[in-house]
C-alpha cells in the first residue's frame, strides 16, 4: 500500500494523545473508581504522551467527583447524551470542581437539527473543544459545512455491539474524504480495538483499524480520491500497513492528526499492544 512520505519518518508525534480513555464505557465497563486509578497511572507512566483524556458522562458527573483523589487534576472529555438541553448544566457543574479540566465536549445531535450547531459553539468557553456525534450515514457535505462554520469537531461511531453499528469502508471513507475536505477535525469511538482492519474471531464483526483510520486521513489530506481512501481503509496486511505507517514524513504526520483528533478506546492496552508488536513506539519523530 502506497502514503505520502519524505526522508524522515514522525512516528512518535503520530501517537500523540490518540487514545481517549474510555474505559468506563462498553464492552469493557470498568467501576469508574478503578477506571480513575487506572488512568492516573497511565498519565504517570512512559506511555502518558499517547494517552488523552478520560471519557466520563455527564450523567456520572457526581460518581466521578468522588473517585477523585485530592491534588489532582483529571482531563476529562465529557459526553453530554442529553444533547443541547444538558448542555448548560453539564459545563456549569465542570467548572466547579477544580481537580477536573474539561478539556471536551460531546454530544449528539440529530442531522435535522445542525442548526444548533451555532447554540452550542456559543455555549462552549474556549478552553472546550466540541464534539457533535452524528451517525456516519448523516455525514455529507451540509453537515460538514454547518459544524466546520460553527467551529465544531465531528465524532462518529465506527463499531459497537452489532454488525449495524459497523460503518462499512464506502461509508467510512466518504466521511474521512469530506471531513478533510471542509477542515473539519474529528474523532471516532467504539470498534478501533487494533491497529489494522480484521474480522473478530468470537463475533465475526468486521472491525477498522486505527492505522488504517490514519493513512486513509492522510492520504485524503494528499488529495487522494474517497475510491483511494477505501482502499486504504480496506487493508489488512498487518506488516504493510505497519511500514506504510513507519515511512509517515513529519508534514503528513501533521497532517493526519490536524483531522484524525483521537478515538475511544475502553482498552488502552490492546491499542499500545498493538504498536509495540509493530515496533511503531521504538520509532523517534524527526
Amino acid at each position: 500500500m502506497s502514503a505520502p512520505t519524505r526522508e524522515k519518518p514522525a512516528v512518535g508525534a503520530l501517537f500523540d494523545a490518540l487514545f481517549d480513555d474510555a474505559a468506563i464505557f462498553p464492552p469493557g465497563e470498568a467501576p469508574l473508581p478503578e477506571a480513575v486509578r487506572r488512568h492516573l497511572a497511565w498519565k504517570a507512566s512512559v506511555d502518558a504522551r499517547h494517552i488523552g483524556p478520560f471519557v466520563c458522562a455527564a450523567t456520572r458527573w457526581e460518581e466521578l467527583r468522588d473517585a477523585l483523589p485530592d491534588k489532582t487534576v483529571l482531563d476529562v472529555a465529557l459526553t453530554v447524551p442529553g444533547g443541547v438541553e444538558d448542555l448548560g448544566r453539564a459545563i456549569a457543574a465542570a467548572t466547579e470542581e477544580r481537580r477536573v479540566r474539561v478539556v471536551a465536549v460531546e454530544l449528539p445531535l440529530a442531522a435535522t437539527s445542525l442548526r444548533a450547531a451555532t447554540t452550542v459553539s456559543d455555549m462552549l468557553p474556549e478552553s472546550m473543544s466540541g464534539y457533535v456525534e452524528l451517525s456516519p450515514h448523516d455525514v455529507d457535505d451540509t453537515a460538514c459545512a454547518a459544524l466546520a462554520t460553527a467551529g465544531l469537531r465531528l465524532k462518529v461511531r465506527t463499531g459497537g455491539l452489532a454488525t449495524t453499528d459497523f460503518p462499512d469502508e464506502d461509508v467510512l471513507a466518504d466521511l474521512v474524504h469530506l471531513a478533510v475536505r471542509h477542515g473539519l477535525p474529528f474523532k471516532a469511538t467504539a470498534g478501533l480495538h487494533h491497529g489494522v482492519r480484521h474480522r473478530d474471531p468470537v463475533t465475526g464483526f468486521e472491525h477498522h483499524g486505527f492505522l488504517n483510520v490514519l493513512l486513509a486521513t492522510a492520504a485524503a489530506a494528499a488529495r487522494a480520491t474517497a475510491p483511494q481512501v477505501r482502499d486504504v481503509l480496506a487493508h489488512q496486511d498487518v506488516r504493510a500497513v505497519g511500514d506504510a505507517v513507519r515511512r509517515l514524513s513529519p508534514e503528513v504526520t501533521a497532517d493526519a492528526r490536524r483531522y484524525f483528533r483521537s478515538f475511544g478506546t475502553c482498552s488502552i492496552e490492546e491499542p499500545l499492544a498493538d504498536l509495540n508488536d509493530l515496533r511503531l513506539l521504538q520509532e523517534k519523530a524527526a
